[in-house]
């Protein structure tokens, strides 16, 4: 490990987060980081292709008040309800620095995004682990206790499991003191979203990400929902930070996937049913696969191991994910929902690994 004396006392506290692997392999079938098997619709290619040209000179809108207007008419919210940054990942960082730093801790599942404590330990955030249940649910009930503020995705990841709308009002209705901050990263694929919430409860705060169901990871958006002060304070932040997050392309491209509700529904959909299949075939292999409202599925084998499984997928160029911590879900991969082809491939070469015959 690299150590340096010119690095400041964080920099040599931090565990950073490890992003999914980005591997260089021909023919390669990559389900490892949950991102759209589809590529984005015509009108999002035809918005980039219309921002080439001499106003690249001129920088964008610090702002992005064209994309705050389509992403608050898409949800029945007001522009001034919404904040938007270089992915989610970006607004969650803001998130942690202008919302959740406080004296009490702040609580999130033991069993969830690993940026969260890396964020922690960048900021200074005190936080408490809540663990999840056997079957791998968010407990409202553990949460219903003095913190600092609450972080989940909904679903989870990296387990997929959905938590009802319900059940997050429950926790609103309880929780009043501090922020609330749904990840919703992957809603789209089975959840109901709690944007609709945002204007009775003024501790919420909903992010979203166009990476996952508008197919542009590649663009980097992200934005957040929430009533005015919230977005104020992350405002204040992006400000003292980067006044321009999002460039014309980002914009532009964006802009053009939230207003296309139509290939937005097809392509979502057509996740779905795919999903639905893979946990079948999956399932039919001695596979137990948790109940998954994402684009990906949470699943591992009665006898061979997620790091053995994994392992031995990569050596026919099927990249999925395992974790091999905490213990708890080291017998897991996470496999990315792909095409109708992709999946095929990763089921025919799981039956050959287990010696199974079609």
């Amino acid at each position: 490990m690299i150590l340096s004396k010119f690095w400041s006392e964080v920099v040599n506290r931090l565990t950073p987060y490890v992003p999914g692997e980005q591997p260089k392999i021909a023919n390669l079938v990559k389900l490892n980081t949950n991102e759209n098997p589809y590529g984005p619709g015509p009108k999002v290619l035809q918005a980039l292709r219309g921002e080439v040209g001499d106003s690249l000179r001129l920088y964008p809108d610090p702002n992005s008040d064209r994309l705050r207007a389509a992403i608050a008419e898409y949800h029945g919210l007001a522009p001034h309800n919404v904040f938007v940054g270089n992915g989610s990942d970006e607004v969650l960082a803001h998130t942690f620095q202008a919302l959740l730093k406080h004296e009490l801790p702040l609580l999130f599942p033991d069993i969830t995004y690993s940026f969260y404590p890396v964020y922690c330990g960048l900021y200074g955030v005190a936080f408490e682990t809540i663990a999840l249940t056997e079957s791998f649910e968010i407990n409202i009930d553990d949460y219903l206790r003095p913190n600092g503020g609450i972080i989940f995705p909904n679903p989870n990841a990296p387990t997929g499991r959905l938590l009802a709308l319900g059940e997050i009002e429950r926790l609103l209705q309880a929780n009043t003191e501090s922020v609330v901050v749904l990840d919703e990263a992957y809603i789209d694929f089975g959840g109901e979203s709690a944007a609709g919430l945002v204007s009775r409860y003024p501790q919420l705060l909903v992010i979203h990400t166009l990476s996952k169901a508008r197919s542009l990871a590649g663009l980097r958006v992200g934005y957040a929902l929430g009533q005015p002060d919230l977005i104020e304070a992350l405002t204040r932040v992006k400000d003292s930070f980067n006044s321009y997050p999002l460039d014309r392309f980002a914009q532009a491209g964006a802009i053009a996937a939230m207003q296309d509700q139509a290939y937005f529904e097809e392509m979502r959909h057509q996740v779905i049913a795919t999903r639905t299949k893979l946990v079948t075939d999956l399932e039919a292999l001695g596979f137990e696969v948790l109940p998954s409202g994402a684009n990906f599925i949470f699943a591992r084998h009665a006898h061979r191991g997620g790091g053995e499984l994994t392992a031995k997928l990569r050596e026919r160029s099927i990249i999925v994910r395992h974790f091999s911590s905490p213990a708890r879900i080291a017998p897991f991969m996470r496999i990315t929902v792909g095409t109708d082809v992709q999946c095929a491939q990763l089921v025919a070469a799981i039956r050959e690994i287990l010696g199974t015959s079609p």
